[in-house]
């Protein structure tokens, strides 16, 4: 159901102009996926997670973006577009505040603000499909039984 949704969406982010590994970061934005995690996605996280270990995001990267504003691996321009999924995962408490708009635009010219910002909806759109129609990640290894 998701491909078939949002698959022009795809091709968009796909064609956007943002670097491949800030496109990897924003997916997996929110403790290990930091968007994901605020929308509650286990299968997004556990998909984009995978993802960034493929592409060669390393662990300590992947394990400090619970903290990515003390964390010192991430560039300025990852953090302006962390800051940015944060209030736009979170609009509806954040209303995308000045002080965040004004760290992206300095980082982003208009349209790559306008394709980050794009990204963010289609991945925030992914992830309520995917909690919507009930997707369950696929784990490796024994998965847990009742107690």
């Amino acid at each position: 159901m998701e491909t078939r949704v949002l698959a022009p969406s795809k091709q968009k982010v796909q064609g956007s102009g943002l670097e491949q590994s800030l496109i990897e970061l924003v997916k997996r934005s929110r403790p290990a996926p930091r968007r994901s995690t605020i929308n509650g996605c286990a299968y997004c996280i556990n998909m984009h997670t995978q993802d960034a270990r493929k592409r060669g995001e390393t662990e300590q990267r992947l394990y400090l973006l619970n903290a990515w504003r003390e964390a010192p691996v991430y560039s300025e321009r990852e953090r302006a577009a962390l800051a940015w999924t944060e209030a736009v995962t979170l609009i509806s408490e954040t209303h995308t505040p000045d002080d965040i708009y004004a760290e992206v635009s300095a980082q982003f010219s208009e349209a790559e603000t306008v394709n980050l910002t794009m990204l963010i909806a289609t991945v925030n759109a992914w992830n309520r499909l995917a909690i919507a129609f009930r997707a369950v990640p696929s784990v490796k290894g024994p998965k847990a039984t009742a107690a």
